[in-house]
């Protein structure tokens, strides 16, 4: 019904920068919070940021200050800006996104990109 399609990983420095972009196709009627979590190996999946319908953002501690999240909505795209990476950062990253249709609410994961920064 819903298909979410990442890119924008790779392999980086630490102080390099990354973009990440979520795209969603399907049926639904509107798309309201979207989202990114990340998980490191042998580690929780976590939030890292996150931005609604009405554009409020909110992000990890961790990331503060270093990421930004942005969408287009007429694309139903969803975007990470990451600068200053560190090797810490390294995670595979999944977009997370609540979709309407017919006023009935659902939330759907991406399959992941890989971002890998060397020290």
């Amino acid at each position: 019904q819903v298909q979410l399609v990442e890119s924008g990983g790779g392999l980086v420095q630490a102080g390099g920068s990354l973009r990440l972009s979520c795209a969603a196709s399907g049926r639904f009627s509107r798309i309201d919070d979207m989202s990114w979590y990340r998980q490191a190996p042998g580690k929780q999946r976590e939030l890292a940021a996150g931005t609604t319908r009405g554009g409020s953002t909110y992000y990890a501690d961790s990331v503060k200050g270093r990421f930004t999240i942005s969408r287009d909505s007429e694309k139903s795209t969803v975007f990470l800006q990451m600068n200053s990476l560190e090797p810490e950062d390294t995670a595979v990253y999944y977009c997370y996104v609540q979709v309407v249709s017919l006023s009935v609410a659902g939330n759907y994961w991406g399959q992941g990109t890989q971002v890998t920064v060397s020290s």
